[in-house]
């Protein structure tokens, strides 16, 4: 007797490799929701590269560090929510040369919510 296998649905099989992550069906709708978090990710950081020379050197550093998260990871991104609070306390903190930031902080944020 053979033996006979029935599938309702998508199967994958995965023999070794690395990072699999299986199958990826996408976001429906997505498309131009990331394309704006996209656009706000890359404005937050070429306005914070503006806003460096303005920073003491603890500010400056915390900027710095904070560029690498700044990734148009929506789920990423929440998670770094402190560190985004962080970035907006030092644009409010240096004043009107820091507001374009904090704009765009608010921006990202409410992408995010």
């Amino acid at each position: 007797m053979s033996e006979s296998s029935n599938y309702y649905g998508p199967v994958v099989n995965m023999n070794d490799g690395h990072g699999n992550i299986g199958i990826n069906y996408g976001n429906v709708g997505a498309g131009a929701q990331d394309a704006e978090l996209r656009a706000a990710v890359e404005e937050l950081t070429r306005l914070l590269g503006e806003l460096r020379r303005h920073l003491t050197p603890e500010q400056d550093r915390t900027v710095e560090q904070a560029l690498p998260e700044l990734t148009p990871d929506r789920g990423a991104l929440r998670e770094r929510g402190l560190l985004l609070a962080h970035v907006a306390q030092i644009a409010a903190a240096v004043g009107a040369v820091g507001q374009p930031v904090a704009d765009a902080v608010g921006r990202l944020l409410a992408l995010l919510a």
